[in-house]
């Protein structure tokens, strides 16, 4: 029994000192100020409208938002294009559809109702187009990796020239953010590689948070309502309790008189 005991705690000191020197190792990811953090936070129109020209510039060749339709680019709490310009975003996009009268599929411009135009047919096209590896749908990415938002944003600033004694193969780049160090898409972003409508200087930084601004509203769009219903409840909790207290404030002096 002595004996067990004895592996037991080395196999644990073991795996504890694995974790220590991984945490140790791992790069602490990029801050930014992110409007839609805390109780009262709301997304950043502006940004919002600008991420998603990122995303359809740069992302959208590979990346999909297949949950998403172009309806919701007009909907209150997101990027709040308006009706006409959603319908003309939409229109720019080629749609599958059918069959027709004479039993063919056919394309035709997006509607607001279609979701957004996939960049491959299927996942094996899209595997075949990037070395083996599939990118990723985008609708929930923020939410779906350790990090959230600060470790995408992290990501796509995190390039750079690997240390002398990591060797990468073809295709292959270094990120010191991304888990392994080892990611098959390369830089996406460079300043100025987009112009954005509003003006704003499109740095690296600047587009990574846009884009993670719009993904973050991708991956939850109703954040302002439940933010909003959240602050109703907590102010009706707090009269109600108010109300409760005097009440019962008054039934007890009640009995204390009568005592």
């Amino acid at each position: 029994m002595l004996k067990f005991f004895r592996y037991f705690f080395l196999i644990f000191f073991l795996i504890l000192s694995n974790a220590v020197n991984t945490a140790e190792k791992s790069e602490k990811l990029l801050k930014t100020n992110w409007t839609f953090k805390g109780p009262f936070g709301k997304f950043d129109r502006a940004s919002l409208q600008r991420g998603y020209q990122v995303y359809q510039e740069v992302c959208a060749s590979c990346h999909s938002l297949k949950y998403m339709s172009y309806r919701n680019l007009s909907e209150e709490g997101g990027p709040e294009f308006s009706v006409q310009e959603a319908k003309a975003i939409a229109a720019n996009f080629e749609i599958p559809d059918g069959p027709n009268s004479d039993g063919e599929m056919f394309t035709r411009p997006g509607r607001l109702s279609d979701k957004f135009a996939m960049p491959y047919a299927n996942e094996q096209e899209a595997k075949s187009a990037n070395g083996g590896a599939y990118p990723p749908d985008m609708s929930v990415l923020v939410k779906a990796r350790k990090g959230g938002v600060d470790y995408i944003y992290s990501v796509l600033l995190g390039y750079e020239e690997p240390p002398q004694d990591i060797k990468l193969d073809d295709g292959v780049y270094y990120n010191k953010y991304m888990y392994g160090n080892k990611i098959k898409m390369p830089a996406p972003l460079s300043d100025g590689l987009v112009e954005y409508a509003d003006g704003t200087s499109a740095t690296e930084q600047q587009m990574a948070k846009d884009v993670v601004n719009f993904l973050m509203w991708t991956a939850e769009p109703h954040l302002e309502q439940r933010h909003k219903i959240g602050f109703r409840a907590i102010v009706y909790l707090i009269i109600l309790s108010i109300l409760v207290y005097f009440s019962m404030k008054k039934i007890w002096s009640r009995i204390e008189t009568e005592v």
